[in-house]
C-alpha cells in the first residue's frame, strides 16, 4: 500500500496512491490525515488496503492523476523524528575527516539524534540556506514509521511495530557541525528541515527485498542529473531498523507516527558511490590527499530514489533544488 499527503493544509490531505504512482484517490471517509491513520492503524489499514486494491485494478471511484509536486511529506510534521547512524563504516569515514577517533562501542551501540520534527519538507520543496559557506550537503536515507512502541521493547519484537517506509534527504550543514559538536550537546543549527519521499509504503511493497528489518535495494542519488551513488541499503547496515527502534525505546515509549531513520546509506568498499558529499570528500582525502568535490551550491539539484528489481520507482523521487534563503 502507498499513501501520500497532498498540499492544502498544515497536515495535508490523505490519499491512497496506486502502485505505479500514476493515480490517487482521497479517503476522507477513512481518515483525514496520515497521522490519524497511525493513531488508529488496526482499524484504518485494512480499509485503506481495500481502496488500494481497487485503485490498482482501475475500479476505485474518484481516482485522479497523482502529481508528486502537490505532495507534502507523508507526515508533514511528526511527534518524533529520531535519526540513527546504522552504517558504521560511514560514521568511521566522516569522523576520520574531522580527525576524530571512533570508539569501539559504536559497533555495538547505535548512534541516534533527535531531529526537528515540527516541519518537514515536501519531496519537491527547495533546500533553503542563507549561505553556501555553511557546507550544504544531502544525506540519502531510508526511514520507518511506527505505531505505538512501549518503553523497553527489545529488538526481537520491535520489527512488528514498523508500519511504513519512506526515503529521506536529511540535509546537513557540514561546516556548522564541528562547532556544535564541540559543545558536547548535539546537532541543532547544522540540521535544518529534512525532506521525505512523495509516498510512504507498507513493507510488503518491497517484496523479497524487505527482510531482516532492512531494505535490500540500491538507493540512487543523482546530483545535477549525474549519478552520485547507488549503495545497497541492506548491505553493511550494522543495525537493523528493529535494533534502532529498540534503542530509541529503551527509556521512553514511542508514539504512533514516530519516524526512525537509518542514517546515510553507505557500502564499505565505496564501489557503488556515496549517498552524501561528506563521504565522497573523505574518500578523496584518503585517495588523493585532498577533497575535490564541493558541497552544494545554489541552483544544484539533488534526486533520491529507490527502484525495485524491475526498475520501477517504489517511493517516487525526492527532487530538490538548493535555493538561497531570503528573509
Amino acid at each position: 500500500m502507498k499513501l501520500a499527503s497532498l498540499k492544502g493544509s498544515r497536515d495535508g490531505t490523505l490519499v491512497v496512491v496506486s502502485r505505479d504512482l500514476e493515480r490517487q484517490v482521497a479517503v476522507p471517509h477513512i481518515a483525514p490525515t496520515l497521522q490519524a491513520v497511525m493513531d488508529n492503524w488496526h482499524d484504518c489499514a485494512p480499509r485503506l488496503m481495500r481502496v488500494y486494491e481497487l485503485l490498482n485494478e482501475g475500479q476505485a471511484d474518484g481516482a485522479k492523476p497523482f502529481d508528486p509536486k502537490q505532495c507534502l511529506s507523508p507526515l508533514p510534521r511528526a511527534y518524533q523524528w529520531a535519526d540513527g547512524s546504522a552504517y558504521v563504516t560511514h560514521v568511521e569515514l566522516v569522523r576520520k575527516a574531522r580527525g576524530a577517533e571512533m570508539p569501539p562501542s559504536f559497533w555495538t551501540d547505535p548512534l541516534m539524534y533527535q531531529g526537528g520534527s515540527d516541519s518537514f519538507l515536501g519531496p519537491n520543496d527547495p533546500i533553503l540556506a542563507a549561505d553556501e559557506a555553511w557546507g550544504i550537503d544531502f544525506e540519502a536515507e531510508v526511514a520507518v514509521v511506527t505505531d505505538d512502541v512501549a518503553m523497553g521493547t527489545d529488538a526481537a519484537h520491535a520489527g512488528r511495530h514498523i508500519k511504513l517506509l519512506m526515503l529521506v534527504n536529511d540535509v546537513s550543514l557540514r561546516n556548522l557541525i564541528p562547532a556544535e559538536l564541540a559543545k558536547n550537546f548535539g546537532f541543532f543549527q547544522s540540521k535544518p528541515a529534512s525532506a521525505f519521499s512523495p509516498v510512504a509504503v507498507t513493507p510488503d511493497e518491497l517484496g523479497e527485498a524487505w527482510h531482516g528489518a532492512k531494505a535490500h535495494l540500491p538507493l540512487r542519488v543523482t546530483l545535477n542529473g549525474k549519478l552520485f551513488g547507488a549503495p545497497n541499503a541492506g548491505v553493511d547496515m550494522t543495525f537493523s531498523f528493529a535494533q534502532l527502534i529498540a534503542h530509541a525505546a529503551k527509556t521512553r515509549a514511542l508514539s504512533a507516527g514516530s519516524i526512525v531513520g537509518s542514517g546515510t546509506v553507505s557500502n564499505k568498499h565505496g564501489d557503488a558511490g556515496s549517498c552524501c558529499i561528506a563521504e565522497r570528500r573523505t574518500l578523496e582525502q584518503i585517495e588523493k590527499g585532498a577533497p575535490v568535490t564541493p558541497f552544494l551550491k545554489f541552483g544544484d539539484r539533488v534526486r533520491i530514489e529507490m527502484l525495485d528489481s524491475h526498475g520501477r520507482s517504489i517511493f517516487g523521487a525526492i527532487d530538490q533544488e538548493v535555493v538561497r534563503y531570503e528573509k
